[in-house]
């Protein structure tokens, strides 16, 4: 009997999607969608809810009210399928307002502008920095080459000055206590590697090995299991191992990245994004820094 029931509900949950599918397969974002990645009715019936999730963020984009006021899931980015050979995968990729803002500040933030910041050119009269600045001042006072120190893992507000705050710090390290430092903006490092593997071995055992290290924007990049696993997971060991002075700076807080890196585009791999993460902890104290946009 309870056998004849299970079937029975089964039976009417099938019928139940099927009907709601066939509903929505009337709707024209939905059909056109189904369409562009060539799927079945089968396989559009199986992400269906994940499908109308996709087309209510991409609803969210053609009424944007800017990136800090972003309605969608994780701010900046859109959830969006894509097809690879029988499965269907849902990534969080970055909207084109984020893209646009991405390259607008890289292009303000040029090197000159980074290589001249210094603590005592931080803005210390907006209280949500205070604790930050403490905490770098402190951070100063304490560095040791010889002794082990956790960076930051610091992520907030767009405009907030994260990478400006850090570079500061890095500065007055290297000009009072010799401490040699990179700052590597992460999608690009990516783009760079990917445009010439014969770098790839020398760069990554360079910053894997340098004193200090800042990877920036880190979450702002394109997924792969190559980049995340091959590139970021061998940095990240090798620092841990050897106890070196590790900085981030993410528009993510640690769980939000810890979803954008199991999504790649050949598969959800969630253990290998929980190694990431648990390095990234280990080398790092998380910090959230909610400010005004410093850029206006």
């Amino acid at each position: 009997m309870e056998v004849k029931v299970a079937s029975l509900l089964k039976n009417d949950l099938k019928d139940s999607v099927k009907k709601k599918y066939s509903n929505k397969k009337l709707d024209p974002q939905i059909n056109k969608l189904v369409k562009s990645l060539k799927l079945s009715d089968d396989e559009a019936k199986n992400c269906l809810t994940s499908l109308e999730d996709t087309i209510s963020e991409l609803d969210n984009c053609k009424n944007c009210p800017g990136l800090s006021n972003c309605p969608n899931m994780m701010k900046g980015y859109v959830y969006y399928p894509s097809k690879n050979e029988s499965r269907v995968v849902f990534n969080y990729i970055p909207c084109k307002k984020l893209k646009k803002y991405e390259v607008d500040i890289k292009k303000k933030e040029s090197s000159t502008a980074l290589s001249n910041a210094r603590m005592k050119g931080i803005d210390v009269t907006d209280k949500n920095r205070v604790k930050l600045i403490k905490w770098l001042k402190s951070y100063f006072d304490k560095y040791d080459i010889t002794k082990s120190s956790k960076g930051l893992y610091l992520h907030g507000s767009f405009g907030g000055g994260k990478t400006f705050l850090l570079a500061a710090l890095l500065n007055e390290l290297k000009d009072k206590k010799n401490a040699e430092f990179e700052i590597v903006y992460f999608p690009e490092l990516l783009r760079n590697l990917k445009d010439d593997f014969n770098l790839v071995d020398a760069k990554v055992e360079y910053l894997s090995n340098v004193e200090i290290l800042l990877i920036d924007d880190i979450g702002a990049e394109k997924v792969s299991e190559w980049g995340r696993d091959e590139i970021l997971g061998t940095i990240l060991q090798k620092r841990m191992n050897n106890h070196m002075a590790t900085f981030f700076t993410s528009n993510l807080t640690i769980e939000e990245l810890e979803k954008h890196l199991s999504n790649s585009k050949d598969s959800l791999d969630t253990v290998k994004a929980r190694r990431i993460i648990e390095r990234i902890k280990q080398l790092t104290e998380d910090f959230e820094l909610i400010t005004v946009n410093h850029r206006n």
